[in-house]
């Protein structure tokens, strides 16, 4: 119990107060933008000095520094979304239908549904600041029969507010289908305000674009169906609609230039607030932490980095680990050497096992990961390799002579999909910090695919109780969504036995029972991205593990890393060699189209490529390290093979 709630405070610490800082400095940031948004407002081209002093006596007005509180609060609702929401794994869906589950699941619902109220005060403010036309939601008339004043509704403060809900169910939309909360972290470490100099042009080139789209959006929205919400408040809120103004439902009411520009800057300065503290939130929880190796009190001994690099329930804390055992082993040489100690009294090398342990567990569950999606694939149309199950039989046989606590682990090993394998400290896959975007396996839009890339199948299923992949179609013998390539190649066809039977000519299949199986349809080259989803922290381990290797070489005085060498190098065989199996895919080589000006991450997209490099990597870095000694360690001739190729550089 003292560690558990010890280990809740390290995370409190680390986590918690990191995004509170990226909260305080988006608080801080509100007034220069806020000054910025006022200036262009305002902006006059042909009375610079009158246009100057309004913008000096309305940043020191009183409803400038209101709406500057109700800003604050929107900025402390969004970094609340971040800090509840973020994700190390992205939520990669296979199928439309699994996108379509999530967009309409309750809590994404309720997500939107939020950030349309969010959407609309920011648009409030914008409009209070602006003045004018747009400042009040009424606004005094005269009845052309009776001449008396009336309040009547101010059709241009109301399209802004509208547009404000408008873009924030835009944003919490986008959020999903663009991944907005995966937080990745950046290959080449940077302090943060070089990185937020850096990010700041796109960041802003971003909301200006986004703004942009979603005001031709809008405009097109409202021209066809504004008079229902326009009706509809003023009915609610007993106001008259003035028939002598032009209506801004009308192709002549919204081709107003004045309208247009302060529609844009307003869904600029909407979009720039919340990129921003997006953009903060990754910057401070990214940054590097360093643990220690080892303690000497037994009470740290939950915060040495050996000990949280087992951790299962925590992804951030795994990641901060796994990122700074990749900088020690690189750039430390003191904890380099804390590393390679050994314990006092005893003289066991617990850090270095630990460690390489880890490390070990991580790369096997890839490969085993790779393994059984080629096998599926096999046995759904293509004829079974052979070679994979044997080669993980003989790296295990290969690590035989080493300790029993670096096994590279067999194929009985439950296999843990890219969901699973780092869990989210609240708990679970379908926590809130992943929610909304985890696909939810129990919502009827969630797709059989989706069930089983969380581990989980439908007992009705035909392929219950069978090995499947969660990245392979059901429709017939066509094993890709994309094309009927198989057939063309002249790959053999699925069997009979994996293809489940055709209805009868006289079961005609109803037209919402085809459109569902067509939705369900997988996209290809996403399959291939899921496999790879959690591949950074399979990144950060090859580095660590083979930089150690290699710096044992010269730093390792008492040979602790030797012992456990031919298990190392048979396990970065095996995943070399599943890795080029899987690219022999189809589609799995295609390089994803890359998206510009949107604050989603999309380097999950490339993880698989940036993973063969480093593994590639991490081979070289121990051959031309070790050169001719590898051929005295114990390892199976097939490997010694493939790694004759690295020492003579023919990779």
């Amino acid at each position: 119990m003292f560690s558990l709630k010890q280990n809740c405070w390290f995370i409190k610490k680390v986590v918690i107060w990191r995004a509170v800082a990226s909260i305080a400095w988006s608080v801080l940031l509100l007034p220069v933008t806020t000054a910025v948004f006022v200036l262009l407002s305002r902006f006059s081209l042909f009375h610079p000095i009158q246009w100057i002093s309004e913008c000096t006596s309305l940043l020191t007005a009183s409803t400038t520094i209101f709406t500057l509180v109700v800003l604050c609060g929107v900025v402390l609702m969004i970094g609340f979304f971040n800090l509840e929401f973020y994700t190390l794994v992205p939520s990669i869906r296979c199928s439309r239908m699994s996108l379509l589950g999530t967009v309409l699941h309750p809590r994404q619902c309720v997500h939107s549904l939020v950030y349309c109220t969010m959407g609309m005060l920011v648009m409030w403010c914008a409009s209070v600041t602006i003045g004018g036309r747009y400042s009040t939601l009424g606004t005094p008339c005269r009845q052309s029969e009776s001449g008396e004043f009336v309040t009547c509704l101010n059709e241009y403060h109301l399209f802004l507010l509208l547009a404000g809900a408008f873009m924030g169910y835009s944003h919490s939309f986008l959020g999903v289908v663009q991944n907005m909360y995966y937080v990745s972290f950046q290959p080449i470490q940077q302090y943060k305000y070089p990185r937020f100099k850096g990010s700041l042009p796109a960041v802003v080139k971003g909301s200006v674009i986004q703004s942009l789209y979603s005001a031709r959006n809008f405009a097109a929205l409202y021209f066809f169906f504004g008079y229902v919400p326009k009706t509809w408040i003023a009915s609610t809120l007993n106001l008259q609609i003035d028939s002598s103004l032009q209506p801004l439902d009308s192709l002549t009411g919204l081709l107003d230039f004045s309208l247009l520009y302060h529609l844009a800057i307003s869904g600029t300065f909407l979009y720039l607030t919340w990129y921003l503290t997006v953009l903060l939130f990754r910057i401070y929880v990214t940054e590097a932490y360093s643990f220690p190796v080892q303690s000497t009190f037994t009470e740290d001994s939950e915060q040495c980095l050996p000990k949280v690099l087992t951790e299962k329930n925590t992804s951030v804390m795994k990641f901060l680990a796994l990122q700074d055992l990749a900088l020690l082993s690189q750039h430390s040489l003191s904890r380099r050497r804390e590393v390679f100690s050994l314990s006092q009294p005893g003289g066991h090398p617990h850090n270095w096992n630990a460690i390489s342990k880890e490390c070990l567990s991580l790369l096997s569950e890839l490969t085993q990961r790779l393994v059984a999606h080629q096998d599926a694939v096999a046995s759904n149309g293509r004829v079974k390799s052979q070679s994979a199950s044997s080669d993980i039989r003989s790296a295990s046989s290969s690590s035989s002579g080493t300790e029993d606590i670096l096994e590279t682990p067999r194929l009985s090993v439950p296999l843990r999909t890219p969901g699973s394998v780092f869990k989210s400290s609240v708990g679970g896959a379908h926590s809130a910090l992943t929610a909304p975007f985890t696909p939810d396996v129990d919502s009827p839009f969630s797709s059989p695919a989706i069930r089983r890339l969380v581990g989980q199948q439908d007992p009705h299923s035909p392929w219950f109780g069978t090995v499947q992949s969660p990245h392979v179609m059901r429709r017939g013998p066509k094993l890709w969504s994309a094309s009927t390539e198989s057939q063309a190649n002249g790959s053999p066809l699925a069997s009979p036995a994996t293809i489940p039977s055709p209805p009868a000519a006289n079961q005609k299949p109803s037209f919402l029972t085809q459109w569902m199986q067509n939705r369900r349809e997988q996209l290809p080259e996403a399959s291939s991205q899921a496999l790879f989803a959690d591949s950074q922290a399979h990144i950060w381990a090859l580095q660590g593990l083979s930089h150690l290797v290699a710096a044992s070489f010269s730093e390792d005085q008492f040979g602790v890393v030797q012992t456990t060498l031919p298990s190392i190098l048979s396990c970065l065989v095996v995943l070399l060699e599943a890795v080029d199996r899987h690219f022999k895919l189809p589609h799995a080589s295609s390089k994803p189209a890359r998206t510009i000006c949107s604050m989603g991450d999309s380097t999950y997209k490339t993880l698989r490529f940036a993973l063969r490099a480093a593994l590639k990597t991490a081979i070289y870095k121990i051959t031309t390290t070790f050169g001719e000694h590898l051929n005295a360690v114990n390892i199976s001739s097939e490997h010694r093979k493939r790694l004759q190729q690295f020492l003579e550089f023919k990779e």
